[in-house]
């Protein structure tokens, strides 16, 4: 381990504050890496968060549109979720892509790997390329009222460029994909 890879910081104590079934709040009494007391709250999930970037034969993607509640106001994302820890990630996003639009595809490549706020919390999500789709039914959850919106890839993209797409896991995964599918 480096110098630069040395946890400077020194835990006192914890204690938990709040949990539910998808987080869990900590406070954490430290010293922080110049030696002050203080506190650090961190947010510990119990799902990895999952993304998944569908691309059609004609080169298009499906967005999902949404109220977040958290944010106050409407969000187009690519379809996403959760997957329990201990699940296979490749199976969480399968069931996340069937259910919010229907698709099921042949071809799936992992082609992220982020944390979405580290500075608060643990949060590890995963972007797949789902390719080859064959059309199906939705399942969406009863928490869920989404729009489904067909787009050329290149939109996705410039939405993300143009801040129209604004969620942390869609922005990189898109601007990762069209990368990779040399859109650059």
């Amino acid at each position: 381990m480096t110098d630069e890879q040395h946890n400077p910081w020194t835990t006192l104590a914890t204690r938990d504050i709040y949990q539910n079934p998808w987080i869990k709040l900590r406070e954490d009494q430290v010293l922080n890496p110049t030696g002050g007391e203080g506190i650090y709250g961190v947010v510990s999930f119990k799902n990895k968060a999952i993304g998944i970037i569908p691309i059609d034969d004609e080169g298009y993607t499906y967005l999902i549109g949404q109220y977040r509640y958290a944010l106050n106001e409407y969000s187009w994302e690519i379809p996403m979720g959760g997957g329990l820890i201990e699940n296979d990630l490749l199976e969480s996003a399968k069931r996340e892509l069937q259910e919010e639009t229907g698709f099921t595809a042949a071809k799936w490549t992992n082609i992220c790997r982020l944390h979405t706020s580290n500075s608060v919390t643990d949060e590890e999500g995963f972007v797949f390329l789902a390719e080859e789709l064959t059309a199906g039914e939705t399942a969406f959850e009863e928490t869920e009222d989404l729009q489904i919106k067909r787009v050329p890839f290149s939109e996705a993209v410039q939405m993300a460029l143009n801040n129209q797409i604004t969620d942390a896991i869609s922005v990189a995964g898109i601007l990762k994909a069209a990368f990779i599918l040399g859109l650059r």
